[in-house]
């Protein structure tokens, strides 16, 4: 079993930055992607980012140029930042690692 912990979430003004952070334990053996999901209020959770253990990289369109995700090995890690925040990025972030594993999420609000 994998527990994730996201941290990092808070209430910013449109235009502002978050750091989200995540961290992985328990059973694991390696990871290939850990990545970021994004549930605004009402909406299916929708990919943000995913980062793969070889250094692929995907983003959503309507973040790219924005967020930037990272990742340390040695830490089991996993890093959203997000900058030009916009109220439409309210929503739940959460923590994904293949398994699929899921953390318990971290709200993030955007006031206009």
């Amino acid at each position: 079993q994998v527990r994730l912990v996201e941290s990092g979430g808070g209430l910013v003004q449109a235009g502002g930055s978050l750091r989200l952070s995540c961290v992985a334990s328990g059973s694991i053996f390696s990871i290939n992607a850990m990545g970021w999901y994004h549930q605004a209020p009402g909406k299916q959770r929708e990919l943000v980012a995913i980062i793969r253990s070889g250094g692929t990289i995907n983003y959503a369109d309507s973040v790219k140029g924005r967020f930037t995700i990272s990742r340390d090995n040695l830490k089991n890690m996993v890093y959203l930042q997000m900058n030009s925040l916009k109220p439409e990025d309210t929503g739940v972030y959460y923590c994904y690692v293949d398994g699929p594993y899921w953390g318990q999420g971290t709200q993030v609000t955007v006031a206009s």
